[in-house]
């Protein structure tokens, strides 16, 4: 059996070894702070670009004047009735049905 001296075995080289890397300690300190440092300030970094990326970015509820959202919600509620067949639409048409198809930046 092996022999028990000061409760480590009698192969372990060191019995401090477990300790040892507070030998450096101030070392290890330095370098956690500098990478919390170092996330903080990417952290910091990718908020200020969300945060210009929402200043380019078109958002309606925030860009446009209060009355432009209610317009907005009332052209979004639009439908065309049930009632109508699209023949009687058709027929009740002033559009000419056989008009070339108009394409921006064609000239006819």
């Amino acid at each position: 059996e092996d022999q028990v001296v000061n409760g480590h075995d009698e192969k372990e080289n060191n019995p401090f070894a477990e300790y040892m890397w507070r030998e450096n300690e101030e070392d290890f300190n330095r370098q956690v702070e500098e990478e919390l440092q170092e996330q903080e300030f990417l952290d910091r970094c990718f908020q200020e670009m969300l945060e210009e990326e929402d200043q380019e970015w078109f958002i309606p509820s925030r860009d446009l004047p209060q009355g432009m959202g209610q317009l907005q919600q009332q052209l979004n509620g639009l439908s065309v009735a049930e009632g109508h067949s699209s023949e009687d639409i058709l027929s009740k048409s002033n559009l000419n049905p056989d008009a070339k198809e108009f394409v921006p930046g064609v000239k006819y």
